[in-house]
């Protein structure tokens, strides 16, 4: 349920957070930026599902914190008598959950984390499971969004090292504040430039078709004080045919072990346009969303959404013929052989990735 619109500044909001009174979960809705800042307080588990599936929430860190303060949440309302029973309905919540988005391995991730430390506790064969449970559960939770802070802002001081004064930096769909707790991931240099009084500009693409870095990006960027321009997506290498960029920074929702990244629909493009160019493309994301699992880009699901978010969403019309077929996917996969550099908590990792990657795991 909608909790009044609120007139506190931006910057000051976490993306994602626990209630004071810890028994709901607090969300920027972000499908009504930039227009109206909104927090969700949410306790249901249909409504946490569309949270994630409708991007009310997005980004795949802060998708994961958000499922891992949820399934604190709905435990505190699990009413099951008995541990297996309990243990039973949190799986169905949990697998529920991981159903709402296949593509960012964070929504598992957590999931799992969250998981694990029950299953664990459950070992100890004692009464009062109820308690015990909801306190590592809560322990978790909390664990997972004050690292996600941390991390993001070891992305930044990592990425930063790459940024120098002066630089023009093309930036696609939000991988900044509002796709993480606090400071995002590709935004996370940017913010730390400016903190170091370099002089940056960044381009924004607006990211067809739900306009993440029209609506969100250049929104939390220019709210930063940071010099921004929204392009469209086919601008991008116009802008840099002219000079104006010296790299590219983007986020990913999973990274197969070769170094291969799904990033939203338009990444894998920009990055061909910067490759043309000579200019130097890095992913920036947690650990977490690398996926070893994964031997390759060609094993990630990538996820199709409704044809009306092509053909009507953002028009006060439909702008297309009525029957037209539509081919929708939420995101597209950048070769490895694109990336110049995949910056992480634990430094930036340069190719071979695999090796790369072997290592920080």
């Amino acid at each position: 349920m909608p909790i009044s619109s609120i007139d506190k500044e931006f910057k000051n909001l976490d993306t994602v957070r626990l209630s004071d009174e810890g028994d709901s979960v607090l969300i920027i809705d972000q499908t009504l930026l930039p227009n109206e800042v909104k927090i969700l307080s949410l306790t249901e588990e249909k409504e946490m599902y569309d949270a994630i599936y409708l991007l009310q929430v997005r980004g795949a860190p802060a998708i994961g914190v958000f499922a891992a303060l949820s399934m604190y949440v709905l435990s505190l309302n699990n009413r099951e008598e008995d541990r297996d029973s309990f243990i039973i309905e949190f799986k169905r919540q949990k697998d529920y959950l991981d159903s709402a988005r296949p593509t960012a391995v964070n929504l598992s991730w957590a999931l799992k984390r969250m998981e694990s430390v029950l299953l664990k506790e459950a070992q100890v064969k004692e009464k009062n499971f109820r308690e015990r449970f909801l306190s590592v559960l809560k322990k978790e939770a909390i664990s997972i969004y004050e690292e996600d802070i941390e991390t993001c802002k070891k992305i930044g001081e990592n990425g930063v090292t790459l940024i120098k004064d002066g630089d023009g930096i093309i930036t696609h769909c939000n991988a900044g504040r509002l796709a993480t707790v606090r400071y995002g991931t590709a935004t996370a240099p940017m913010y730390l430039a400016k903190e170091k009084g370099l002089n940056i500009k960044v381009f924004c693409d607006e990211t067809r078709p739900l306009l993440q870095g029209a609506r969100l990006t250049a929104f939390e960027l220019s709210k930063s004080g940071i010099d921004t321009t929204l392009i469209c997506d086919n601008m991008s290498a116009s802008v840099m045919k002219k000079g104006w960029v010296n790299a590219v920074f983007v986020g990913a929702d999973r990274i197969a072990a070769n170094g291969d990244a799904a990033n939203k629909i338009g990444t894998s493009l920009l990055a061909t346009a910067a490759k043309r160019y000579n200019i130097p493309f890095y992913v920036c994301a947690p650990r977490s969303t690398i996926d070893p699992a994964t031997r390759n880009g060609n094993e990630i699901h990538i996820e199709e959404r409704n044809p009306k978010e092509v053909t009507e969403l953002w028009y006060e019309k439909r702008m297309a013929p009525k029957d037209i077929k539509v081919y929708n996917p939420a995101f597209d996969v950048t070769d490895a052989d694109l990336i110049s550099g995949i910056v992480t908590e634990y430094g930036v990792l340069k190719p071979p990735f695999t090796e790369a990657i072997k290592g920080i795991f």
